[in-house]
């Protein structure tokens, strides 16, 4: 029903804008420039409207409508991407359907911060270390596409960290606080000339939480320099340090939930609680790099880029307690050759190579009271990941727009037991070098209505968290998954910039799934199951009903809707002689459709309400148990009153989960125990207070 009521309002929607858009010409004959937006992804900014690929674009006015202490609602605008939050600082992210083998965290899907790399060697990402206002624009390129990034089998996301300014100083401060104890505090300044620009952030963000047990805090600064040391060469310096603290409540049963869904885990006859056991996790992560670009003549540029980090995590849990000490470093550079320009033909070539390293102390203890007990097991892991790619990329007419890349991938890791056996050297696992091919292509059919299509093979080693799960067995057995992903789709705008339609159809098959398994003890380990078949619909359009003006009451109404329609079964799947072949991929909804208003009003009065239907999902392989279908409103009121020319305050208000509904953001899959459920805060408001300088 929700889909009748979706197309419903995309038809009325395109109706009233398209009057509104013959009437408004009627009154102008002023020549109206498009603002185009650009994508940056694919190593050169490109426009969205010809770029043959699925690509979702979030600039900073998009972030800002949210609410200023996480990113959930703002990333999960996007079709095809599902961001959850089962506790407040531990989130998930998949494009596409990749929770199936992510308990938590990031997998299947490859982050950039800036040009360079934040998913580690070993396939970690760690996404909930970043804080929301230290993020400028994010990019989504959505689909396996490792011919440029290497091995994934979901997509990629490209975080902007900085906006520089190059106009004298500007800066920002604010508070945001609200229900269950909420306080985000943030700073940021930015200075620069012509030839060097400076941006530094600073945040803290303390939460009680809705449920027990559920306590967070993060303290984050970041930085970034660009040093414009020749006419087309320029120099970054980018890093961010984060000290993220989480308690984890843990997953309640069905009845438990629906009795008093604020209540963390409870003990059992065998196991303790949440509460006894103190479980949480501690993320202390200091990462950075330089990137440097450089024009060498007209026709050739070269893009160096060279990163680090290190992070500390630890994690008592129910049944031990775990500590990691992660060292990763390496280095990302690629060459970009244009042919030389005529009126019908444009082309160009990249070659290039990324490589990392991820050395990682992995350490087991029993946990007493959250406090480490007597050693388990402890071991090293280093894990090499390192791939060469090339592009090619041709224009035709500025009409036909096609891309061949390929990339080569060799992964592998060694691994050694220093507690019980006391391993001496190293054990090596290498895993058979893998190509990654994309074809694509889009064909403006006018310049404001574009085709595209494409086919790409997708492939994901297995994380450093699945070759050494919390059953504290090295797992050399588990194997890369691998798929070949066809799509096509459209773009389509006005030429009054007033709308924006964006649709892509597609279908993914994976092959040799990476699954998560459960001991009975709740300790996991993984195995290759089969494979999935993944058609789906995806859908964004945006309108200005009423165009932005500065003489009317109403100075703006805009519309914009996501709809994401997924239709994702198990294939050739069996486990301990189960076959589930023909389920519904666990943890993924059929059917998500997100409806965003702006009503913009005089005295720069703003008002946002977005509105999330998301259908019922299956908790477990055996679809046997299904979360409810819900309906989240949420709304903001913002005041912007300018104190100068330069200066300007700026009030918050809203409330999210308005219609009070209870529902688990953030389900545990095939849960032991039946403990599927993380409930989420009912009703809850907030209030925020900016001023910029």
């Amino acid at each position: 029903m929700a889909t009748v009521y979706t197309l419903l309002f995309l038809l009325l929607a395109t109706t009233c804008a398209n009057a509104q858009f013959k009437k408004d010409t009627l009154k102008t004959n002023t020549t109206h420039k498009l603002k185009e937006v650009l994508v940056r992804g694919y190593l050169s900014a490109q426009p969205a409207i010809s770029v043959p690929a699925s690509v979702s674009v979030i600039g900073q006015a998009q972030i800002k409508l949210q609410q200023e202490n996480s990113l959930v609602s703002t990333i999960n605008t996007v079709p095809g991407v599902r961001m959850e939050e089962r506790t407040p600082g531990s989130y998930r992210l998949s494009i596409r359907g990749s929770l199936l083998r992510s308990p938590f965290g990031v997998r299947d899907v490859k982050v950039y911060y800036d040009e360079l790399p934040l998913t580690d060697a070993g396939g970690n990402t760690y996404l909930n270390a970043i804080d929301f206002n230290s993020v400028k624009g994010i990019e989504v390129l959505k689909g396996p596409d490792g011919s440029l990034f290497g091995a994934n089998s979901g997509g990629v996301v490209i975080i902007n960290p900085a906006s520089y300014n190059s106009k004298g100083t500007t800066g920002e401060v604010g508070i945001n606080a609200g229900s269950y104890a909420l306080v985000h505090e943030h700073a940021s300044v930015s200075s620069g000339s012509i030839n060097n620009q400076f941006s530094f952030n600073q945040a803290y963000q303390t939460y009680r939480g809705y449920r027990e047990h559920s306590y967070m805090q993060r303290h984050y600064i970041q930085a970034a320099n660009k040093w414009q040391y020749a006419t087309s060469n320029s120099l970054k310096v980018l890093g961010f340090y984060s000290d993220l603290n989480y308690q984890t409540p843990g997953g309640l049963t069905l009845v438990q939930y629906n009795a008093n869904p604020a209540l963390s885990r409870q003990a059992t006859p065998t196991l303790p609680s949440a509460i006894a056991q103190n479980i949480g996790v501690t993320t202390r992560l200091l990462f950075g790099g330089l990137v440097n670009e450089t024009r060498l003549n007209t026709r050739l540029r070269n893009v160096a880029a060279i990163f680090g980090n290190h992070t500390y995590f630890s994690n008592p849990f129910i049944t031990n307690y775990e500590e990691r000490n992660e060292n990763t470093f390496g280095v990302r550079t690629y060459f970009e050759y244009s042919g030389i320009k005529k009126p019908n033909y444009n082309w160009n070539i990249d070659l290039g190579l990324e490589w990392s390293q991820t050395n990682a102390d992995i350490n087991n203890y029993g946990n007493h009271g959250g406090m480490k007990d007597t050693t388990q097991t402890a071991d090293r892991i280093n894990t090499n990941q390192h791939f060469f790619f090339t592009r090619y990329a041709t224009d035709f007419f500025k009409r036909l727009h096609t891309e061949a890349a390929l990339s080569l991938n060799y992964y592998s890791y060694q691994f050694k037991n220093i507690y019980p056996l006391n391993q001496q050297s190293f054990i090596p696992r290498n895993f058979s070098p893998q190509l990654m091919p994309r074809l694509a292509l889009s064909y403006q059919i006018t310049d404001n209505f574009t085709w595209r299509a494409s086919i790409s093979r997708g492939y994901s080693t297995p994380t450093t968290a699945e070759i050494r799960p919390t059953n504290n067995i090295i797992n050399r057995s588990l194997n890369a998954q691998f798929g070949v992903n066809y799509e096509t789709g459209f773009r389509l705008r006005d030429k009054f910039d007033r709308f924006m339609v964006d649709a892509s159809v597609f279908y993914y098959r994976l092959n040799n799934a990476i699954v998560r398994q459960l001991n009975t003890d709740e300790t996991e380990y993984y195995i290759n199951a089969g494979g999935t078949k993944q058609p789906g619909f995806e859908f964004y359009s945006t309108a200005w009903i009423i165009r932005q003006n500065t003489e009317h009451i109403v100075r703006g109404l805009q519309i914009s809707e996501s709809l994401t329609l997924s239709d994702f079964t198990f294939a050739n799947y069996n486990v301990a002689g189960v076959n589930y072949s023909g389920n519904a991929l666990t943890g993924v909804p059929k059917q998500v459709s997100i409806t965003d208003l702006q009503l913009l009003l005089p005295k720069e009065i703003s008002v946002y309400v977005q509105h999330n239907y998301t259908s019922g999902l299956p908790l477990n392989d055996a679809n046997s148990v299904y979360a409810d279908h819900y309906n989240l409103l949420q709304a903001k009121a913002s005041w912007t009153y300018k104190l100068s020319t330069r200066n300007a305050l700026e009030v918050d208000i809203g409330a999210d989960n308005l219609l009070n509904q209870k529902y688990s953001l953030g389900n545990d899959l095939n849960a032991v125990g039946n403990r599927y459920y993380n409930a989420a805060p009912l009703r809850n408001y907030f209030i925020g207070v900016n001023v910029r300088f």
